[in-house]
């Protein structure tokens, strides 16, 4: 339990002091919603005027960061201005089809990630080892932005994938089960991109990690009682060397969140990353900062899973926290 209150404290000193940066750079960006208004002759100063009271926009920044603090400690983030809805009802939609990409995205990653890791590692400098080296190179140096449009580019030519958005016209009219297929065919795209964009990092951490756990004396006195090298490898070897990548489980979503941004834009997926977009050039304040901070949330939670996992793999976690 204290282990528990002491990483949920430091989340919530996270996400308070993301918010504050947040409200104050944008609070103090010169211009907000409302600056396009006063260009137009047909809209009175007090229609203006009741408008920034409405929206909050009238009092000091100390004063209206704290009131909206204290209505987001009740589950209020404001109102958008564009939308004229709750931000909390804007982004609950919005962030469900993020993670319709990020989960998957995740698990595939990992799934591609661990075999050809330690396939690489156990045949380290032949010319296994290589072909991932040179794979996994040549994914690093290619920026997330021309992977995306070179995926939309080979759909476009196919034409075995549909492009854009996240349902076809006439998805109301499917099954269910077409509606499935249909929601699986779009996302199969930002899926691929996602997981290119995050494997070989991982593909590296699981053969430099495999690769210093197998010098260890443990290994080489396994290996001279005779034990299989696959049972070594996936049995000894990998548990071994699993607490460094369980680490890494919440790095990695915080990589995947930021290519995830940038991907639902080019493909035009509704998810946050057009969502933010819109709001930073609708100045529409609560939704930004909403938007940052379901982001900031999320990879909270990836590095919260990870500290549950160590915790719960590693003994001496346990015992340093016992103490």
């Amino acid at each position: 339990m204290r282990f528990l209150l002491r990483r949920l404290m430091h989340a919530l000193l996270l996400l308070f002091g993301v918010s504050l940066l947040a409200f104050l750079l944008f609070a103090l960006a010169p211009g907000d919603y409302l600056s396009e208004m006063r260009m137009n002759p047909q809209i009175s100063a007090e229609t203006l005027n009741g408008l920034r009271h409405q929206y909050g926009l009238d009092g000091s920044l100390p004063v209206r960061y704290v009131h909206w603090l204290a209505r987001a400690l009740r589950g209020d983030l404001g109102i958008s201005f564009a939308y004229d809805i709750p931000v909390t009802q804007l982004l609950g939609s919005r962030l469900l089809n993020t993670l319709l990409l990020t989960v998957p995205a995740t698990f595939l990653a990992w799934l591609i990630a661990i075999p050809i890791g330690i396939i690489a590692a156990s045949r380290e400098h032949k010319w296994q080892d290589r072909a991932v080296g040179v794979g996994t190179t040549t994914l690093l140096i290619t920026p997330d932005l021309l992977l995306a449009l070179g995926l939309l580019w080979c759909a476009l030519r196919t034409g075995l994938l549909p492009v854009g958005g996240m349902v076809s016209l006439g998805y109301d009219e499917l099954s269910s089960f077409g509606r499935f297929k249909d929601v699986v065919a779009h996302a199969a795209i930002p899926i691929t991109v996602l997981v290119l964009s995050i494997v070989p990092v991982l593909i590296r951490h699981i053969r430099a990690t495999m690769v210093e756990t197998l010098q260890s004396p443990f290994v080489r006195a396994a290996r001279a009682h005779g034990i299989p090298r696959g049972r070594l490898l996936f049995h000894h070897v990998f548990p071994a060397a699993v607490n460094p990548l369980i680490s890494l489980f919440g790095l990695s979503i915080a990589n995947l969140l930021g290519v995830s941004l940038i991907t639902e834009v080019i493909m035009s997926w509704p998810g946050l990353g057009p969502l933010l977009l819109e709001s930073v050039l609708a100045r529409d304040l609560y939704v930004v900062i909403g938007s940052v901070l379901v982001s900031a949330l999320l990879l909270q939670a990836g590095v919260f899973i990870s500290d549950l996992l160590l915790y719960f793999s590693d003994p001496r976690i346990r015992s340093a926290t016992a103490g």
